[in-house]
């Protein structure tokens, strides 16, 4: 399924596969913020009948997942503070033992790893050359210094740069991001 959609497409038959596809799901991610089933389950049907409602208002040329997963979030947040409940598997770091089957969500990952290859690749030359030496080779600051003949002073100014551009590029995805995350350690 396109991920991607404009609110003109989002019609009924549409909907109702974006329901069928994410409700599962979205209840295992509102568990992972309070243990009440019922909540979770009451939170994400409240997130698709605002998405049903505000349809024509809200932009849907980015990921509906991320979208949903962030409304999700939102919701559960709002239902802690206002029930005075601070229970979350997050914040326990117990979320390695919930099995809510985020790694199977292919498609997340991948649209993930898209937006995380196209910001690499839309880094200056220089830049994208700093940061691959730094996260994919390990070297230090001073070892990519020697090795591209230029100052440890530059190599911090061009990796401040390549993580301010990810940071903004990736805004969107940071909830997703943290999960697969978690997941995997």
């Amino acid at each position: 399924m396109n991920l991607t959609v404009s609110h003109k497409s989002l019609n009924k038959s549409l909907f109702e596969e974006l329901f069928k596809e994410n409700f599962t799901q979205l209840c295992g991610f509102a568990q992972s913020y309070i243990y009440d089933l019922d909540a979770s389950k009451e939170i994400v049907q409240d997130v698709f009948i605002n998405l049903w409602q505000k349809k024509e208002n809200i932009d849907l040329s980015k990921s509906i997942k991320s979208y949903l997963y962030t409304s999700v979030k939102n919701r559960c947040l709002n239902y802690i503070r206002d029930n005075k409940k601070f229970r979350s598997k997050v914040l326990d770091v117990d979320i390695a033992d919930y099995d809510y089957s985020f790694d199977s969500d292919f498609l997340v990952e991948n649209e993930l790893q898209t937006k995380i290859t196209a910001t690499l690749n839309s880094l200056p030359k220089k830049c994208k050359q700093v940061f691959e030496l730094s996260r994919y080779e390990n070297l230090k600051n001073k070892e990519i210094a020697e090795r591209l003949d230029i100052s440890v002073k530059t190599v911090e100014a061009q990796m401040t740069k390549a993580l301010k551009i990810f940071r903004e590029n990736l805004k969107d995805y940071l909830t997703i991001l943290i999960l697969i995350l978690l997941k995997k350690f």
